[in-house]
């Protein structure tokens, strides 16, 4: 019996553990706004993300994003044309910008402060911890609250805590600087609320994870949808959709 033990004690510890995935779905919404001549209505998404070991899928109405960090590459899906744009990591939105504006892009870099607050509160079955965050590219300032919780599931702590920062840091345009304070933030962000004065247009966005299912992620989750075309650069359609 002691043998039986020893050896199967043996072929669990030898056998490496199989990752779970894991799937988040995300409501977001904006107020509406006008800057000059140009209006935006207020809007509604809802966000549906696979994470499964260094890769995250995420998917909205207009527009998915898709990191592998085993491939090295990144993926920016675009459902109105059915198309997608590859970008080799360290993805940079700047380099796959339609010529017309990528001239004017390099300076845009977003720098961020984290600092961590006594706040707490329970969003959804989740028991949260605030963060504030103080944003600022191209000379505008902008304030985000983060609520965070470290009582998800330890498959998505670890998935995220892998691939997260490569995301918003390419996704966000951040600084290595501002990418260290986010990193700051101890568990999976649960909800968020942007806030921006944008020539004096009064921008308002939040968002809020409404469901968190361990679960095995569909096949080609992580790749692109098949029957869409691959491009090398954005329109500027692709840009007005988002």
């Amino acid at each position: 019996m002691k043998r039986f033990l020893a050896a199967a004690l043996f072929v669990l510890v030898a056998t490496p553990a199989i990752a779970q995935d894991v799937y988040v779905k995300t409501r977001a919404h904006s107020d509406a706004f006008a800057i000059a001549d140009q209006s935006q209505p207020a809007r509604d998404d809802v966000f549906e993300q696979w994470f499964s070991g260094g890769k995250t899928a995420q998917s909205g109405r207009d527009v998915g994003m898709i990191v592998d960090l085993d491939a090295n590459m990144a993926y920016m899906i675009i459902h109105g044309d059915k198309s997608y744009v590859p970008m080799p990591l360290p993805m940079d939105i700047i380099k796959i910008l339609p010529p017309e504006v990528a001239s004017m892009a390099p300076m845009i870099q977003m720098s961020a402060t984290v600092t961590a607050t006594a706040e707490t509160k329970k969003i959804g079955q989740w028991n949260c911890t605030g963060y504030d965050v103080a944003l600022s590219v191209m000379g505008m300032q902008m304030t985000q609250k983060v609520w965070a919780s470290t009582e998800v599931p330890a498959a998505l702590a670890t998935a995220a805590a892998r691939v997260m920062p490569t995301f918003m840091q390419g996704q966000m345009r951040l600084t290595d600087e501002a990418a260290k304070e986010y990193a700051k933030i101890k568990g999976f962000q649960i909800a968020s609320e942007l806030n921006a004065d944008v020539m004096g247009a009064k921008m308002h966005t939040t968002t809020e994870t409404v469901e968190i299912v361990e679960k095995a992620a569909p096949a080609g989750a992580f790749e692109p949808p098949a029957g869409y075309t691959k491009k090398a650069t954005l329109s500027m359609q692709d840009l007005q959709r988002r």
